[in-house]
């Protein structure tokens, strides 16, 4: 399909000029040390006496043409592998939010990792996602043991490519050692990587963190996917502008391509996105209004500029309640996302702007996720689709619902939904008169009380628990 471009061509070459002339004259401050030097040695300029890095347009313009074209989610099943942007869209999990609205109560409560357990069976199961990143963070995880109360849980009840993002390195290692034991080894895990470690090493305005930038340099050495998101948000860490939020976000970009293709040329990467304007009103993180899916829109089209696969947190709420706020702001944004050609969708399951898990939400956007991927096959123009003979023997007054044509199309042509109501009201009145939040949880119940065997055998689940003492049960306990 053709794209939607927001963009001008000559706008697009605009920004990335502007990109480059903020990355030669003002650079970045670069906190980790390692980071600064691989830069030195690669021909960029820093101070004895700062940690501003400087970086000349043709050292920039180097490395960021080595990035290849394409990246992939691997599962622990390989039937689910996707790579981009071939199989695109691949819809992903929003993620890390610390709250749930707990499916029985309804009531908003910290996320603990048995919620983790019911989310990545959820998302297992549900056919319109394609990569669990893990949704929400886990209130019992024992001090030590931070993200593998988070990792155990998914790699548990899900066999789709999970996403994960650790704190520290001993973090990192432990995480690894998990995926090691999982995979049957360190060798046999590098040969099909089926966890893909994500980080935020670039906090606008302009500056690289230590422990992120340690963790994506980490990853790209060992040759395991890895990628970064920029996070600008316009008004109170980038220009209240969008323009020149999309100057800055993509200079922080290129930054962080470079690094890591200093690393490892050739590292796959994707170019990921989490910007916003602010709503200066109050200061609110807007990650629903329409504005966020215009700068991701923008951002899709500079991609394609640099031939490097994209996607990024769109599809968003900032509504309370699975309500029409909730509807209209994830529709919106990610109709424009499809259109201007984004490969990854982190769009499922959260409210309140990233910060609470909603099952029902999740139910609904993998609705969401099908129509998306319905645009995205567009229309077929072969002769037969084109319906010039069929349309000649029906003739005026016809009808076609009997035909061959019709037969062998209708559960393809159109999206089945299964949550949308689409029954005269007299039948939906019969049925019960639900809303659309009702059926969602009616759906999430039917999938928590089916096919729930733990997706890790005894056996490992076994060598887990003595590699490391007191992790969390991680159960799938059923919504009565």
């Amino acid at each position: 399909m053709s794209f939607a471009e927001l963009l001008t061509q000559e706008q697009v070459e605009r920004i990335h000029d502007a990109s480059l002339e903020i990355l030669e004259q003002v650079g970045l401050k670069v906190r980790y040390k390692p980071a600064r030097e691989l830069f030195e040695r690669h021909g960029c300029i820093t101070s004895t006496d700062s940690e501003i890095v400087k970086f000349p347009r043709v050292v920039v313009e180097k490395y960021r043409k080595m990035t290849p074209p394409t990246f992939t989610f691997r599962g622990r099943d390989p039937k689910f592998d996707k790579t981009i942007p071939q199989d695109s869209p691949v819809i992903v999990t929003a993620s890390s939010a610390p709250d749930i609205i707990d499916p029985i109560t309804g009531k908003e409560r910290r996320a603990e990792s048995g919620d983790i357990a019911r989310i990545a069976h959820l998302i297992n199961e549900l056919p319109g996602y394609d990569i669990f990143s893990i949704s929400t963070l886990a209130e019992d995880a024992p001090k030590d043991q931070f993200t593998i109360s988070r990792v155990y849980p998914a790699l548990k009840y899900c066999l789709k490519p999970i996403r994960a993002t650790t704190t520290d390195h001993k973090d990192t290692l432990s995480v690894m050692e998990m995926v090691y034991i999982v995979a049957g080894g360190k060798e046999a895990y590098k040969e099909h990587p089926f966890l893909t470690h994500h980080y935020c090493p670039t906090v606008s305005p302009l500056t690289m963190d230590v422990l992120s930038t340690e963790n994506v340099m980490f990853f790209a050495e060992e040759g395991l996917p890895v990628y970064p998101t920029i996070v600008p948000n316009a008004g109170l860490t980038s220009p209240m502008s969008m323009a020149g939020t999309l100057v800055q976000g993509n200079a922080e970009y290129l930054a962080t391509c470079v690094l890591m293709q200093m690393v490892r040329e050739g590292t796959p990467t994707i170019y990921a996105t989490l910007a916003t304007v602010a709503d200066m009103r109050s200061g609110a993180y807007t990650s629903g209004a329409i504005e966020c899916g215009m700068l991701h829109m923008a951002f899709a089209q500079i991609a394609r500029h640099y031939n490097v696969p994209c996607g990024g947190y769109i599809g968003l709420t900032n509504s309370k309640l699975n309500d029409a706020q909730s509807g209209y702001e994830t529709g919106m944004s990610g109709m424009g996302g499809i259109l201007s050609g984004m490969d990854m969708f982190n769009i499922g399951g959260l409210i309140d702007a990233l910060k609470t898990f909603d099952f029902a939400k999740a139910v609904i956007d993998d609705e969401v996720a099908l129509m998306l991927k319905r645009v995205k096959r567009g229309i077929s123009f072969s002769n037969e689709d084109l319906g010039v003979d069929l349309i000649k023997q029906i003739g005026p007054g016809g009808s076609y619902i009997t035909a061959k044509h019709t037969i062998s199309r209708m559960k393809t042509e159109a999206v089945m939904t299964k949550i949308a109501d689409r029954d005269a009201r007299t039948i939906w009145e019969k049925k019960g008169s639900t809303d659309t939040h009702t059926r969602a949880m009616k759906r999430v119940k039917e999938i928590m009380s089916s096919n729930t065997t733990p997706l890790l055998s005894p056996e490992v689940d076994a060598k887990l628990r003595a590699a490391f003492p007191g992790l969390v049960a991680g159960e799938l306990l059923p919504i009565d």
